[in-house]
């Protein structure tokens, strides 16, 4: 190659290489930092795609509640709030409740319900938890619906109602 030729290739200064690596881990760090913020969004919603209020939510969930032991419905309970924290408003939760379970959703109930258990039956309704009335457990109770708490939806059979949410796609839980 001629002299003339030589003085007009680009030899890469030391500068110029400096600048693209700073540009290239600049670049790295921003598509870092992109799939960090990514991450932390999916984990904060489960790692669902994104939600909006209104939409059908993707999850579906169906407690059974059938028993009147403190220690059993707060187990129960628990698990009905964390679901709810972990899903938020792409949850859709129902807990049908039946024989000695069925107290929690009366106005009075004949058997012991503390005050906790019915604060947190009362709270997880206000965040769109249904709660199910089993009209056969009801009947054996001589009450009607005029028993149950403003939230409790009436059922005509629990375990019907069991059978027919499974069949519309809710997980079942029980305990």
């Amino acid at each position: 190659m001629s002299e003339e030729k030589k003085s007009r290739v680009a030899v890469p200064s030391h500068d110029d290489s400096r600048r693209r690596l700073l540009g290239g881990l600049l670049v790295g760090g921003g598509l870092g930092l992109f799939g960090l913020r990514k991450a932390r969004a999916e984990e904060a919603s489960g790692g669902d795609e994104m939600h909006f209020p209104g939409d059908e939510p993707e999850h579906k969930v169906l407690y059974q509640f059938n028993k009147a032991e403190p220690e059993y419905q707060n187990h129960v309970l628990f698990s009905v709030g964390a679901m709810l924290r972990k899903y938020g408003d792409n949850i859709k939760i129902v807990v049908t409740c039946f024989g000695p379970g069925i107290h929690i959703l009366a106005k009075n109930p004949g058997r012991p319900v503390s005050d906790e258990i019915k604060e947190r039956v009362a709270s997880l309704a206000q965040y769109g938890v249904e709660f199910h009335a089993c009209g056969n457990t009801m009947k054996s109770l001589n009450w009607t619906t005029d028993d149950l708490l403003p939230f409790a939806q009436y059922v005509e059979v629990g375990a019907a109602d069991l059978m027919e949410l499974q069949e519309q796609g809710y997980a079942y839980i029980s305990w």
